[in-house]
């Protein structure tokens, strides 16, 4: 064999060496490239770099850490945590809510983070500590407050901003952040404890998720950090779509919740729903309430329930402040029990509207599917009903409302069982098919609406209840850990209605019951308050009809002494009437902000479709400045006299991602980028090319 030919079977020889180690490492490659799938499954935007990028053998210190393209790289963001402070006093909790942001990298950075807050919120105050300074916050119009925070920010003073973007959802910017250097963050709002089925309830949420924003048209609308783009439907979706950390990066923003609980009454039980606490018995009404663990991740909302001794359940509650510009109340009163003899139940025509677009993936769809299931077996042969699929299109089962037989309710039940999340959340189509009557008069027609609410264009949803409700109820039933509770009660006060909030599959049953005994009793309609004072202003008004178990829960503000409150009504056509007395109202601090911001609430009902805009928008930034409130139109700003930041030090704005709620696929929310595996593939032919290459080499040899 000359020479030649025996380099050229050493090169083959090496080639199917190489080819060999290639098909060994097969399933090497073939776990990267699964990890890399994992890993690089993601969100809707990218995260650019931070600071300098990072090995995680390089980080000394407990940090969140994002993914970059390259191959175990990292960037370190900025780390949050929050601290809840929450006071229950009779029927009001007051608020304080601590937010630390902490940058360690080497830029300076401007944080924004966008977080829920109670729908029915009325926040107040802010202010910014750093290090021993305390900076306070103040009110102003939203625009000067967005002009004084970018002056501070372009002077390298440290500034804070607390902005309102939905009634419950808000936007935090922090500018300046040098560093290595942690700021605090302060807000304080307060809201009234709900009342229902004899149990008292607070809420707090904790994340903001995921919305569905509709529109194929992409608009200059208002600028934000979201991974959205603006459309005409939801003209500010850069500002309520935060990004959403990975899972496989572990839980962000640590949270810590103490509770003091002063009732005014003696208790008989206290319950978390979704989270472990400590309860300390103080008096008989008067608690302190820790989380179990130091701290929870923000990935589902807080619930606390408490009910009273049976003794002690209100029929009726008054509360009263004295102000300077007039006497505010807090007033809950109680409808008959349904222990009253002459009313029956009543003939339905049931509308289920069942949302399973991907959102509602996992635990959300299987708690949506036995709430529906539940409700079917509630459904009597004098009932009829039908069913609405949606995601990204609407199906109905039955093209008209079918009489429930058992036959047609088996039916219905397989079609339930069957029902898979996937898509997109298009509501407004459903919505049109629910509230669509053709007439027939098959009973009071009940529409049992049962989402998420994870949507961006609540505007165009209520407008089209508020044109298109007629004869109908619009019932809203909250699944999931993290409902748009905003979109699912108002839609509810807007459909005449009731919502009901299902937070675990265990609490189905409860709710579902709870529910339908209040669809199958008449109303208490036509209520009508008398205040004896022919100036006065109430919130909501009108009232709406009330069903079983649930409270009228009224705000007002007289002027003059009213001596008596009578509240009157009517139920399947037999008078009902209260009276209370105004001077035997409990004095309770903090009765004038609920007002405000329930006024407020209604004068934004009034804006939407009102062709004097720019009228109504001044009546609530009015309201909003004399009460010291952040709205639409009002922002809260707190801003440092001292420059921190050197003028030749360049700001970066980074937005803080928010977690995926928890029981949430991130798989059928989210979808996937670009792998950064591609090479592996690649490896893997060219081992096979190799193999075969060596078989007929030998092939060729033997023959010759």
């Amino acid at each position: 064999m000359n020479t030649s030919a025996q380099g050229l079977q050493s090169s083959i020889s090496h080639f199917i060496l190489l080819g060999i180690v290639l098909i060994f490492a097969l399933p090497l490659t073939l776990a990267v490239a699964q990890e890399e799938e994992l890993n690089n499954e993601d969100f809707p935007f990218r995260m650019e770099d931070l600071g300098p990028a990072v090995t995680p053998v390089d980080v000394k210190q407990g940090s969140l850490l994002f993914r970059t393209e390259r191959q175990r790289t990292f960037v370190q963001a900025p780390i949050l945590k929050t601290d809840v402070q929450l006071f229950v006093t009779g029927m009001v909790v007051r608020a304080e809510v601590s937010q630390w942001f902490f940058n360690p990298t080497q830029e300076w950075l401007e944080g924004v983070y966008v977080f829920p807050l109670p729908e029915n919120a009325a926040v107040d105050h802010l202010r910014m500590v750093i290090g021993h300074r305390i900076i306070q916050g103040q009110i102003e119009e939203r625009a000067q407050a967005k002009k004084m925070y970018q002056k501070a920010k372009k002077a390298g003073r440290k500034a804070s901003l607390l902005e309102q973007e939905r009634p419950n959802i808000f936007t935090t910017s922090v500018a300046n952040i040098g560093p290595g250097e942690e700021i605090e963050v302060v807000i304080q709002y307060q809201h009234n404890a709900d009342y229902n089925q004899g149990t008292f309830s607070l809420r707090f949420p904790m994340v903001v998720a995921r919305r569905y924003i509709p529109g194929k048209v992409r608009i200059e609308g208002v600028s934000g950090t979201g991974w959205a783009v603006n459309t005409p439907e939801v003209p500010d979706a850069q500002l309520i779509t935060p990004p959403i950390l990975h899972p496989g990066n572990g839980p962000a923003n640590p949270v810590s919740i103490n509770i003091e609980l002063e009732t005014g009454f003696p208790i008989d039980s206290i319950v978390s729903l979704y989270h472990q606490i400590e309860q300390y018995r103080m008096s008989d009404s008067f608690y302190t309430i820790l989380l179990r663990k130091d701290a929870v991740p923000a990935n589902r909302d807080f619930v606390l329930e408490w009910k009273p001794h049976r003794d002690h359940e209100p029929q009726a509650a008054l509360f009263t402040q004295e102000g300077e510009d007039g006497i505010y109340t807090l007033m809950m009163v109680m409808p008959p029990d349904e222990g009253n003899a002459g009313f029956h139940r009543l003939t339905r025509e049931c509308i289920f509207v069942i949302d399973t677009s991907g959102s509602m993936h996992g635990d959300s769809i299987r708690q949506a599917k036995e709430a529906l299931i539940l409700a079917l077996d509630n459904l009597s042969i004098e009932d009829s009903f039908n069913i609405i699929q949606f995601n990204s299109r609407h199906e109905m089962l039955f093209p008209e409302s079918q009489r429930a037989t058992d036959v047609i309710k088996e039916e219905a039940l397989w079609y339930v069982e069957n029902l898979k999340a996937k898509g997109g959340t298009k509501m407004l189509p459903a919505l049109q098919a629910a509230l669509q009557d053709l007439g027939e008069d098959k009973g009071v027609r009940q529409v049992i609406f049962i989402t998420d609410g994870s949507v961006g264009n609540e505007g165009q949803l209520f407008k089209y209840i508020i044109e298109n409700l007629y004869r109908s109820r619009l019932f809203t039933v909250g699944i999931g850990s993290a409902p748009n509770s905003h979109f699912m009660r108002k839609a509810a006060e807007y459909g005449r209605g009731t919502f009901t909030y299902i937070g675990s599959t265990s609490e189905v049953a409860t709710k579902i019951g709870q529910l339908f005994k209040k669809l199958e009793n008449p109303v208490l309609s036509d209520i009508q308050i008398s205040w004896n004072d022919p100036d006065v202003e109430f919130y909501p008004n009108p009232i709406p009809d009330l069903y079983l178990g649930e409270p009228i829960m009224v705000t007002g503000r007289l002027f003059h002494e009213a001596g008596h409150i009578i509240v009157t009504g009517e139920r399947d056509q037999v008078p009902w009437e209260i009276s209370l007395k105004l001077n035997r109202g409990k004095e309770q601090a903090g009765i004038d902000k609920l007002w405000a911001r329930r006024k407020i609430a209604s004068l934004m009902d009034q804006y939407r479709d009102s062709k004097d805009k720019d009228i109504i928008r001044q009546q609530i930034t009015d309201v909003a400045l004399n009460h010291q409130l952040v709205s639409k139109f009002t922002s809260l700003v707190a801003l440092d006299k001292t420059p921190t930041r050197p003028q030749e030090k360049s700001l970066t704005t980074k937005p803080v991602p928010v977690n995926l709620p928890h029981g949430w696929s991130s798989k059928n929310t989210v979808g996937k980028l670009p792998q950064t595996a591609t090479p592996a593939p690649l490896f893997i032919l060219l081992g096979w090319c190799s193999f075969i290459a060596f078989i007929c080499l030998r092939l060729s040899s033997r023959r010759s």
